[in-house]
């Protein structure tokens, strides 16, 4: 859905939500008495609070991940005394940076908090049936195959800690040990037949034996076909009545949907590409969405809820197919928009022109990073085929956001442009730094190309899709400018999967939510009036060709798209509520309905006044954007940040 962040800053995860909750209403309370006289303006200094708790969660990796264990060794102090985070974002981006400069609804803006609380902010994913997914039932299904029984409860604790160590690297081949040895304490052929059933079902790949050694009974375990065990794992006791993908609703909170996969596949020990998903969810939210694992029982899917935290799974199903992305409607949200100060009119006209009109389909700022390099500028050194300014976007010293140890990086490149020298400044080796600079060191600083390579190819590519964005956001403006919210010769809709431009005489036959704009690429048309001529002129400007995208290597040829200038929401409503404590959940979310926990009474006149609202969005649209319109206001953390610092220092 949304881009990842390419770096990360240095600052303290909080203990837990609600600690976060109070102490920032304390200080939130104090920009309040110094704003008021500025929020009919429509610039809210509240944000800053949401915004800055953003950023320290979104920016800051996930505590269950491999990545973060590598910083937590070599992270104490190397950050030295930075700039105040405020004064670090004043270099990050704006919205006019990237284009995003109107609004198509007339009402007057007003204030919010969004996401003060990420349980604020709920998506639920809309499948190609067009069903909303729920977590509803954590039952597991009854299996048709009576000669397959899944692994009894008591199957994932008789193993020892230890022993589950030594199994592991055993099956990963960490160790030259060509067994592992379990002594059977309880000998009975019970008990045995368990460890037997907990060393094949939690490490796959493993097989097992009983061996009596010394007058005593051991299990041993052995791999059962080398490394190619770990491919395919256990297939021989999968049942041919069972299809042979597990789906099932995964229910997850301020996590995003790579890191829970990487979680869950770490608590299985299996490889991640096994999982299959439709989309990738907000991280600073409660998402709910379907996932399907190849292989993987639903009982022990089922036994991850007594062990992990922020995940459930549940709505369990054995089918014959995995996941494709993109193979989805949209995604449903539920937002809160905290401490509002509009008016009960404001608010009524906001929300009526969403549901009416809709909004315009930026490209939200998650796009285009948060540095003083924004992404989009390296996706445009790209198109160029000038490596060497990618190569130095990428490494070289910037303001802004950044690790201490990045920034000893950076240092130590600009002064040598040794990339050993400069990796030896890095405790986490696959940031995109590490990973260029490991690239630099294979194929040497004259294959930049083949360097740039070694970045998994969805950060590659996310470069040079930022800078279509980019385009399309600036074009889309000056679409919106020049000829207002209707339908106009030569503009383009789709008839199918075909765009054709709209004929003076046909014009009426059509409005500006059937309008569809080019994303730069080969195999596209462009309108035919002056936003034709104006893609044209921009990418000029940036010395490339908007009748040749096609680049020599074959990942970065831009394929061409159409996107819809204006996207109207669905399933519109919204509600007004009074509260008094900033810590309470203004509504009850999946899991609290099978916990059966009630919704909290609220005061029919609080200190506090909040919006709920829901909306249904298609896919590859950002509820940050329909908010913005709803508010009237920049999005960006610059902005935010710059409106009131003086708690932040």
């Amino acid at each position: 859905m949304e881009a990842v962040e390419m770096n990360s800053v240095s600052l303290k995860r909080p203990h837990s939500e609600d600690d976060v909750a109070s102490a920032d209403e304390i200080k939130r309370q104090k920009i309040l008495e110094k704003s008021k006289a500025g929020s009919d303006s429509g610039q809210s200094i509240e944000t800053v609070t949401e915004q800055l708790k953003d950023i320290k969660s979104e920016m800051i990796p996930n505590d269950e991940s491999e990545e973060q264990e590598e910083e937590d060794l070599g992270d104490s102090d190397e950050d030295g005394d930075p700039e105040s985070f405020a004064d670090m974002m004043k270099h990050g981006l704006t919205e006019s940076d990237v284009g995003i400069t109107k609004f198509v609804s007339s009402h007057k803006g007003f204030s919010g908090i969004l996401k003060e609380r990420y349980s604020d902010f709920v998506v639920h994913e809309i499948g190609k049936d067009g069903r909303v997914s729920h977590l509803d039932d954590f039952s597991v299904p009854v299996d048709d195959e009576v000669n397959f029984e899944d692994p009894s409860e008591e199957t994932f604790t008789v193993l020892s800690d230890e022993d589950k160590q030594r199994l592991e690297e055993l099956q990963l081949f960490k160790n030259k040990e060509a067994s592992v040895a379990i002594e059977v304490i309880e000998d009975t052929k019970e008990k045995r037949t368990i460890i037997h059933q907990a060393v094949k079902s939690l490490f796959p790949g493993l097989e097992t034996k009983t061996e009596d050694r010394d007058g005593k009974k051991y299990i041993i375990a052995y791999h059962a076909a080398g490394k190619k065990a770990l491919a395919n794992p256990r297939k021989h006791s999968w049942p041919k009545s069972r299809g042979s993908y597990c789906h099932f609703v995964l229910y997850k909170e301020n996590k995003d949907t790579m890191d829970a996969i990487n979680v869950l596949s770490k608590f299985l020990r299996v490889k991640p590409n096994i999982f299959s998903y439709m989309g990738t969810k907000d991280k600073r939210a409660i998402t709910v969405q379907e996932i399907a694992v190849l292989r993987i029982t639903a009982q022990r899917l089922a036994h991850l809820n007594k062990c992990l935290m922020n995940f459930k799974l549940g709505n369990f199903s054995y089918k014959n197919h995995p996941l494709k992305l993109g193979e989805l409607q949209g995604n449903h949200f539920t937002v809160v928009l905290r401490n509002i100060t509009g008016t009960d009119d404001q608010i009524e006209q906001a929300m009526h022109s969403l549901r009416e009109i809709g909004f315009i389909n930026y490209y939200g700022m998650q796009r285009f990073g948060t540095t003083a390099v924004p992404t989009y500028q390296i996706g445009r050194a790209i198109l160029q085929n000038n490596w060497n300014e990618v190569m130095d976007l990428i490494l070289k010293p910037r303001p802004g956001a950044e690790k201490g140890y990045l920034v000893k990086c950076r240092e130590e490149w600009a002064k040598t442009k040794d990339p050993a020298a400069a990796l030896k400044k890095l405790p986490v080796k696959r940031c995109v730094e590490g990973q260029l600079l490991r690239g630099l060191l294979k194929y040497g600083m004259k294959n930049i190309i083949s360097a740039f390579g070694i970045i998994p190819r969805n950060n590659r590519l996310m470069y040079i899709h930022s800078y279509q964005s980019y385009v399309w956001n600036n074009m889309v403006s000056k679409r919106i400018e020049e000829y207002g919210l209707r339908a106009v010769p030569g503009d383009l809709i789709l008839k199918g999967a075909t765009a054709v431009h709209i004929e003076e005489g046909d014009v009426d036959n059509y409005t500006i939510h059937d309008v569809v704009m080019p994303l730069p690429g080969f195999d596209v048309i462009y309108p035919k009036h002056k936003i034709g001529e104006a893609y044209k002129e921009m990418l000029v400007a940036d010395n490339l060709d908007i009748n040749n995208m096609r680049h020599k290597i074959r990942d970065y040829s831009l394929s061409g798209a159409y996107r819809k200038i204006i996207i109207r929401p669905q399933n519109v409503n919204w509600e007004v509520v009074a509260y008094d404590d900033p810590k309470i959940p203004l509504f009850t979310t999946d899991l609290d309905k099978l916990e059966g926990k009630p919704l909290p009474v609220l005061p029919t006149d609080g200190k506090f006044r909040a919006l709920k609202m829901e909306f249904s969005l298609p896919p590859s649209t950002y509820a940050t954007m329909a908010i913005r319109e709803v508010l009237k206001m920049d999005t960006s953390i610059k902005n935010q940040t710059q409106l009131n610092t003086t708690w932040l220092r």
